[in-house]
This record gives C-alpha cells, sequence and structure tokens, in this order.
C-alpha cells in the first residue's frame, strides 16, 4: 500500500505549516497545510499543491531550506485512493491520528480542501 507523511515545517519568519505528502510511484505528490494533523478530524484544512518531494521524505527529519528551516513528521501511515478526478481526490488514510475517509476537492486553481468524509 501507498505510504503518506505530514511533516511540521518550521521556517524563520514564516508561520508553522504542515506538508502532507502521498507516495506516488517513485515521488510524493505535496500539499502545504494550514492545520495540524490533530485538527484535521474535525475541520478543513487549506491544501495548497507544492513541488512533489523525492522519496527519502517520507522518513526524512532534520533541516531543510540551506539550515532555515526543520521539518518533523508529525503524522504517517498508508492510504487507499478510493477515486480520483481532475478535481478531486477521495482517500482512506491509516495513520497514528488520521483514521478513515478524507477528500482533497479543488476550490479555486491553485487551492485544494482537505477534509475527513
Amino acid at each position: 500500500m501507498p505510504r503518506f507523511v505530514i511533516q511540521q515545517h518550521d521556517r524563520q519568519g514564516e508561520p508553522r505549516h504542515w506538508d502532507l505528502m502521498l507516495e506516488q510511484g517513485d515521488g510524493l505528490k505535496t500539499f502545504r497545510l494550514d492545520l495540524a494533523p490533530a485538527e484535521l478530524v474535525n475541520s478543513q484544512a487549506k491544501a495548497t499543491p507544492i513541488e512533489d518531494h523525492p522519496i527519502r521524505f517520507l522518513t526524512y527529519e532534520g533541516p531543510v531550506n540551506k539550515g532555515l528551516g526543520r521539518v518533523k513528521i508529525a503524522e504517517k501511515g498508508t492510504y487507499i485512493t478510493l477515486a480520483r478526478e481532475d478535481d478531486s481526490w477521495e482517500l482512506e488514510l491509516d495513520g497514528q491520528i488520521l483514521k478513515g475517509r478524507f477528500s482533497l476537492t479543488r476550490l479555486t486553481p491553485d487551492s485544494w480542501g482537505l477534509r475527513r468524509d
């Protein structure tokens, strides 16, 4: 089963955010989230697509951005794609915190929402 990870991302001069990374072949489809994993249980997060990441980020914790930031794993597990279209992605997450059905839905051309179904 494909894996997922959510990394807490702290960078000097920027608000904390979280990166949701979904294993896709030899890379990670990545979305920047404005909520922590525990908050996703009852709320919708803004999910902004960002550049895909290398597969090694599934387990990486440490410095990033030339030492200006740091990431640590906040959540991890496996997932199943239930349905996928251009503007939506239905997932079944099996993580330590996030368990169950979640939807990634395009809200605008550059913004998506992640919510629990």
